[in-house]
């Protein structure tokens, strides 16, 4: 029998000192050993995490206070609680104060099982990075870079005749606003630490919200546009009394004095805090101006989706069936059913994970696999745009393999309509794979490469945007031709079996890889931009991704990070500006 390590009473608590940095513990759960608690300390206000995974059977996890601090159960407060059915993952996600709490898993009726606990707290004084800080004074062409810490003071002063720049990282910062300028643009550039509670922040403690204007941006006359040197966008705006101004995009929190204003559309999946992918990209922040449209088409040509008695994939939505071929029949998982999740799982449905893409239709063909009925590449393409009756399209091919003259007319005679998301390949190699190096030469064809988040496959810890090479086993391509980053290793629908003759099961698969996983996140990203202006070309679609990605690597265009990470937030304003008529 396994050693029990947690305690079987609050008394006995196992004591945890968490950190920023997630922990693991195992032990199990039985009809022998209902209980298992651990305590913890925190020392001030924090964000606060718990997941608990790898169950074999159904079982249940409470986070409670010591209202008290006197260690006695029947004192404490069950803050919130995670009872989800069967095997799946417990997760808890709480902004907490200081004091000391208590984590209690338990097994639900008789289950027996082990399970490992992930647990971390980030406090909001440690949640910010230093940020890099332009400073453009409008009679002086120059421009100034200043490192700025992100708890500086607020210092005020006489608004003077000049914009300040101030752009974050890919992590989550907190911009402290500093008076003396007439205009102080703050742009968010994505926060991979947003499932861990931590937020873009832009501190304005020293005003009361009833002190200043507020213009919010939204998908039809809020906000203020504006040009900071890479096309007009969307930018949210609070104006001071004295005149002057703050413009800001990527911001998730606004704190005041009196009040804290929320600004980021979190949905109500369970998964959604594990979704890195999208918290790193600005997708939850997109989701203000567009979470999609009837009017955009998306095409997935795949291997099909894993299929049962009771349909598809629960969390997915109705997909339609061209020619009756979406039916992935050899696989033992099946490769579609991960990407068409990953762009268009149901969302907000309080089930598994969210979608980048809520509204758009979707479609399905099965290419891979040898099927009986699989079309080829050309046949694939023509049925999609086929199938979607006159809208913009966008066709995701989370594949390698090559291409033909007949593929590539398709490709240069849907320039209007047609954009092209294309995995890079997985070789590690200086070369993008076909039919992705198409983007060479055609302008309505993005070429995807893979970054990391926080960690890679084996829990190392990584630098969030550094291009994905593992040696010996995978790499993302690199080359002339690549057009963007996107994720790579992030949780994702899947239908699974033991072999081609078993019946699919559904679940959630939480690092789905390669250059794959990484096109699913721009196609998704690419379908809201046109949601946001149906009007656009595929070519125009492609420019706005590329002009408002996060730049990595060498600045401006390379060949290993192309023109750097897919931001949803800011393509998607980017948009919208042109939907308003400023070029």
């Amino acid at each position: 029998m396994p050693v029990d390590y947690a305690g079987n009473s609050l008394d006995e608590a196992r004591k945890l000192d968490i950190s920023s940095n997630a922990q693991t513990f195992t032990d199990r759960v039985n009809n022998r050993d209902l209980n298992d608690f651990y305590s913890f300390n925190l020392n001030s206000r924090s964000s606060f995490h718990l997941q608990v995974d790898g169950l074999k059977a159904d079982a249940n996890v409470d986070l409670i206070r010591d209202a008290n601090n006197n260690g006695l159960f029947d004192q404490g407060e069950v803050l919130t609680a995670s009872t989800l059915s069967g095997k799946q993952a417990e997760s808890i996600n709480e902004i907490l104060g200081a004091g000391t709490y208590y984590i209690r898993v338990y097994p639900d009726s008789n289950a027996k099982t082990s399970y490992k606990l992930n647990v971390w707290a980030t406090p909001f004084d440690d949640a910010s990075s230093t940020i890099l800080s332009t400073s453009a004074n409008t009679t002086n062409s120059a421009s100034v870079q200043t490192q700025v810490s992100a708890n500086s003071a607020i210092a005020p002063a006489s608004p003077t005749n000049n914009t300040n720049i101030v752009a974050g990282s890919l992590r989550a910062d907190t911009f402290n606003y500093q008076s003396g300028s007439s205009r102080t643009i703050y742009i968010g550039n994505g926060n991979v630490d947003y499932g861990s509670g931590a937020r873009d922040l832009l501190n304005l403690s020293q005003f009361a919200s009833t002190s200043v204007t507020t213009n919010y941006a939204n998908n039809s006359t809020g906000g203020v546009v504006y040009n900071t040197g890479n096309g007009n966008r969307l930018y949210d705006a609070i104006k001071f009394s004295d005149g002057s101004e703050i413009l800001f995009q990527g911001i998730e929190t606004i704190q005041f004095q009196d009040k804290t204003v929320n600004l980021s559309v979190t949905p109500n999946d369970p998964l959604f805090n594990q979704q890195w992918d999208l918290h790193i990209t600005g997708v939850n922040d997109a989701w203000r101006i567009t979470q999609g449209d009837n009017k955009i088409a998306i095409g997935i040509v795949d291997t099909g989706l894993g299929a049962n008695s009771s349909g598809i994939h629960p969390d997915l939505p109705s997909t339609t069936k061209v020619a009756n071929n979406y039916f992935d029949e050899s696989a033992t998982f099946s490769h579609g059913t991960r990407v068409e999740g990953t762009i268009a799982a149901a969302s907000n449905n309080g089930v598994g994970i969210a979608g980048i893409n809520w509204n758009s239709p979707v479609q399905m063909i099965d290419v891979i696999g040898g099927d009986s009925g699989d079309y080829n590449l050309v046949q694939a393409t023509q049925a999609l745009i086929d199938g979607a009756g006159g809208r913009k399209l966008v066709i995701n091919l989370s594949l390698s393999g090559g291409s033909s003259p007949a593929f590539e007319k398709l490709v240069a005679d849907n320039k209007d309509k047609v954009l092209f998301v294309i995995a890079a390949g997985n070789q590690d190699q200086n070369t993008i794979a076909s039919p992705a190096s198409l983007a060479q030469t055609n302008n309505n064809v993005v070429a995807v490469g893979s970054s990391w988040g926080t960690k890679d496959w084996y829990g190392n810890a990584r630098t969030p945007g550094d291009r994905i090479s593992y040696a010996g086993w995978w790499g993302s391509n690199t080359g002339s031709g690549l057009t963007l980053t996107a994720p790579s290793e992030f949780v994702t629908t899947s239908a699974s079996r033991a072999d081609a003759s078993a019946t699919y099961e559904f679940n959630y698969f939480d690092r789905f890889n390669g250059t794959s996983a990484s096109t699913a996140v721009v196609t998704g990203i690419a379908s809201l931009v046109w949601s946001a202006n149906p009007n656009l070309t595929a070519v125009q679609v492609r420019a706005i991704l590329s002009e408002t990605a996060t730049d990595l690597g060498a600045a401006g265009y390379d060949t290993v990070y192309g023109n750097g990470l897919v931001n949803a937030n800011a393509a998607v304003r980017r948009a919208e500006a042109l939907d308003r008529g400023f070029a």
